[in-house]
């Protein structure tokens, strides 16, 4: 959800909940008022009741109170009790619909008997009035609350305009690029301090980015050549004939330590490449028709350890990678299929165009699943592997919208493939 709907949501919830609370108040004041003027009425025609006893010392049914307004009642000898106002519903006498009175009633003695006497007054008009209050005090809250949502949400999107500018840009920005990232100064101070500060932090992961390259091609090169000239002058020694059985067993170890290191070297710096997305030479690849090109050609290898290779409904699986990515994701599969294997074992791969499936016979995992990705962790102790083949797989389906999956049953390993929803 975007922050302006966020906001706008809560400042609309905030100002319903006001405009219900402030609503109900107005009404229950109105009514209030409404009705304190009704009863200040009634409380006149008691006191024009009084004044017609006090004149003519007694009551008698006249016209001069209308409507079924008043009742007198005897209710015979008993204490003056205080006057009391009710709400009451009286049928009226054309239509015979009952209609809601305010009705005072109070006591008072005539000729030596106390008689409850009822004044009324018609709240229809009343009801009414309140009624047309409620609907237009309603409307111009529902007019103003709809005015000032409409508002806030222009005045917002005027105000942050600013920062989506700033954010539209920072997604362009490329780290690889020469061009520094270019923001603008708006008039709002939050935002050119915060436009400055990123300013300068693009400034600094350029450098950084910069330093990092160039130190991994510099380590790439320096560190192979050494190695390499290791590697020749050990293999010369090896076929030496002056040498003595310990000392070829010494030289054998130094050998296999620096291929070692040479692999290790590799991998690290393949792994900081793809860290800092140094390749960028993305195109449609097929792996499953990769790695079964991969498959093919380790024939020999797979003869050798009597492996059984099975390739089953090879519907293409295109992603989008850097070509060398491929063959180094595809290599490390294949691999890891083949290293862990057994004599007599067996190698599947298949694919759906969803999901992308190889797997293989060996020996019952021992280590945790969960940690086989990491780097440097590697299932057995064998010299010959260094522990970053898993590593790499994990690192350019993390990278490249790709997701891989491992599961172990019985002896049969199986690594599956598919895209990450979202990812193109």
């Amino acid at each position: 959800m975007k922050l302006l709907a966020k906001t706008n949501r809560i400042y609309l919830a905030f100002s319903l909940a006001i405009y219900l609370f402030a609503g109900l108040a107005f009404y229950q004041v109105v009514r209030i008022l409404i009705y304190n003027e009704v009863e200040t009425r009634l409380k006149v025609e008691k006191r024009d009741f009084e004044a017609y006893l006090k004149q003519h010392k007694a009551w008698s049914d006249t016209t001069y109170f209308v409507e079924n307004k008043i009742d007198v009642v005897p209710v015979g000898r008993q204490t003056r009790l205080s006057e009391t106002f009710i709400d009451t519903l009286i049928q009226n006498r054309y239509d015979q619909e009952l209609m809601p009175f305010r009705q005072l009633t109070f006591y008072v003695p005539i000729q030596g008997e106390m008689h409850r006497v009822s004044i009324r007054k018609s709240l229809i008009q009343s009801y009414q009035l309140i009624e047309v209050i409620t609907v237009t005090m309603a409307a111009c809250l529902g007019l103003l609350l709809l005015g000032t949502f409409w508002f806030q949400g222009k005045l917002s999107g005027r105000l942050w305009l600013p920062f989506y500018e700033s954010l539209s840009r920072i997604k362009r920005f490329n780290l690889a690029s020469a061009t520094p990232l270019q923001l603008d100064k708006p008039e709002i101070n939050e935002f050119r301090e915060l436009n400055e500060v990123l300013r300068k932090m693009g400034d600094k992961m350029q450098q950084d980015y910069r330093s990092l390259k160039e130190f991994t091609e510099n380590a790439s090169h320096e560190i192979q050549t050494p190695l390499a000239l290791i590697n020749a002058k050990v293999e010369q020694l090896i076929q030496s004939e002056k040498l003595t059985e310990t000392q070829t067993r010494w030289i054998e170890e130094i050998y296999q330590a620096s291929r070692r290191m040479a692999r290790l070297n590799q991998g690290l710096l393949l792994l900081a490449k793809i860290d800092n997305q140094q390749f960028t030479n993305n195109q449609t690849v097929d792996l499953a028709a990769l790695l079964a090109e991969k498959l093919n050609a380790m024939d020999e290898v797979l003869l050798h350890k009597r492996i059984a290779v099975e390739i089953r409904n090879l519907v293409p699986f295109t992603v989008q990678l850097p070509p060398a990515l491929a063959d180094s994701l595809v290599a490390n599969l294949v691999n890891n299929a083949i290293k862990h294997n057994h004599a007599e074992g067996r190698v599947e791969l298949a694919s759906n165009g969803k999901n992308l499936s190889l797997g293989n016979t060996g020996n019952a995992l021992v280590s945790n699943p969960e940690r086989l990705f990491e780097r440097f962790k590697k299932e057995g102790s064998s010299l010959d592997s260094v522990g970053l083949g898993l590593a790499i797989i994990k690192e350019i389906c993390d990278t490249y919208g790709l997701q891989v999956e491992y599961a172990e049953s019985n002896g049969w390993h199986r690594f599956d493939i598919f895209r990450k929803i979202g990812a193109d």
